[in-house]
């Protein structure tokens, strides 16, 4: 009777795997054909692959298609790869995380800010983004000790105190890439390479980040677009002044510019299970709720380079987002259940939607597929039926302007909703998101639906 067992059990988990592909394909291929997805996206079971693909242009211009070997620029998913990084050199003897930083850097003007503080963004260090935008020749590239030199000349006044607040810090990752250098005697690229990647089998992931100041662009490369309002289409942020930092900041790693593929990270996904490049307590520091990121969310924390919710509906999520002009990028690891999502855009579409709708397929949740939303005329005196003040997870005012219906949030541009039936409207900027309402027999909404990619929920109308 033993031997039936596996003869039984194997074709109910390939159908099962098949109908979770079958819904992802269609979910994705969807967002892909309506609302202007572009990128990789793969999604892994107890240690499997259940559903790959690649959906879009590696290069608009050319029109090169994505394949599952395009590399892309990961942005800030980076940083934790720059923690294993320190990581290693701590288990080496090589650094202490209660060292103090200026041991590495002597010349910076601040006290009392360790390793641990730079890992944790509990440093308060100032934005070097927004100190380069200021005093920064936009027409030259800077590199990481251009930071340092910058944070010593300009000695900006932290944030806080370090130990004191919790503020994101790309100025202290890229600190983390000059000690792993200045302790290590290697490049970063180099040390990377030889310590998580190649161990890894990740034989597409790399440093990258001299795209400008070399003009090589490696092979089977995902060229991140950014959409351009006037001209209608996509286009290389190089070629628009309003994204400049591309160039003037292409020197700089360590809070971002690991280039890689989803099948690598696959592998990248794997490894942070077992102890293959360091010890499991080193894995299970960097995996835990370290610090609280806000006194009012109890729920939300840091780890090492990894943002960490410790409960959630889907248990305890490990994840990261990046986002660099042409780019969105999105790992979430769901621990309890061994399921993980990842998602690379090279045209900066939001993945935080995307990846809700993922977990509902994977917690057989109810979920409308995406379809082409085409406009209908209506008479204009039913829009008065819904103008109004609506709350779900947030307050949303409908209003009426010249016969039509938007959705108004002060500060923000005012949203058309388009109708595609006299009860159901989407929204005119190419989002997957509509509002759906329901009427009794004298026009009077006793109901109302705010449906994001796919999901439903309840909207209660205050006003």
């Amino acid at each position: 009777m033993r031997k039936l067992i596996p003869l039984l059990f194997f074709p109910f988990a390939v159908s099962a795997q098949n109908a979770y592909k079958q819904k992802l394909q269609q979910f994705m291929t969807g967002q892909h054909d309506y609302f202007r997805f572009n990128g990789n996206v793969i999604v892994i079971k107890k240690g499997a692959i259940i559903y790959e693909q690649a959906l879009g242009y590696a290069d608009y211009d050319s029109k090169r298609l994505l394949n599952d070997s395009s590399v892309f620029e990961l942005a800030s998913v980076s940083k934790q790869f720059t923690a294993m990084g320190i990581m290693i050199c701590k288990e080496r003897g090589l650094l202490s995380y209660s060292d103090n930083i200026k041991k590495f850097f002597p010349a910076l003007p601040y006290e009392n800010i360790t390793v641990r503080n730079l890992l944790t963004h509990t440093s308060g260090l100032p934005s070097y983004e927004d100190q380069f935008e200021k005093h920064w020749d936009h027409k030259k590239i800077a590199f990481n000790k251009d930071i340092v030199d910058m944070l010593q000349k300009l000695h900006d006044t932290l944030f806080f105190d370090p130990d004191t607040g919790w503020k994101y810090s790309n100025t202290g990752f890229a600190l983390l890439a000059s000690i792993i250098e200045k302790v290590s005697g290697m490049s970063y690229n180099d040390f990377l390479a030889r310590n998580i990647f190649q161990p890894l089998g990740m034989t597409h992931t790399f440093v990258y980040n001299t795209r400008r100041s070399t003009g090589k662009i490696p092979a089977n490369y995902a060229l991140g677009f950014v959409y351009s309002d006037s001209l209608k289409k996509y286009i290389l942020p190089d070629s628009s002044p309003k994204y400049d930092e591309v160039y003037y900041l292409d020197g700089i790693v360590g809070d971002g510019c690991v280039n890689t593929t989803t099948g690598d990270l696959f592998k990248w996904d794997q490894a942070l299970y077992g102890n293959n490049l360091v010890s499991k307590a080193s894995l299970d520091e960097m995996l835990s709720p370290l610090v609280q990121m806000s006194p009012r969310d109890s729920s939300s924390f840091y780890g090492f380079g990894v943002f960490v919710r410790p409960k959630s509906e889907n248990g305890k999520i490990i994840s990261h987002t990046g986002g660099w002009p042409g780019y969105a990028t999105n790992l979430t690891r769901m621990v309890d259940s061994s399921e993980t999502i990842i998602i690379l855009s090279n045209n900066e579409t939001s993945s935080g939607v995307l990846i809700a709708g993922i977990e509902s397929i994977l917690a057989h949740e109810p979920l409308l597929m995406p379809y082409e939303h085409k406009e209908v005329k209506i008479d204009p005196a039913i829009i008065d039926r819904y103008v109004g003040k609506y709350s779900a997870f947030m307050t949303l005012v409908f209003i009426k302007r010249d016969g039509r219906l938007y959705r108004h949030r002060d500060g923000t541009p005012d949203i058309e909703l388009k109708p595609e039936s006299e009860t159901k409207f989407f929204y005119a900027d190419g989002t997957d998101r509509q509002i759906e309402f329901e009427v009794d027999q004298s026009g009077k909404v006793t109901k109302a639906w705010f449906i994001n990619s796919g999901q439903k929920g309840e909207l209660k109308k205050l006003e």
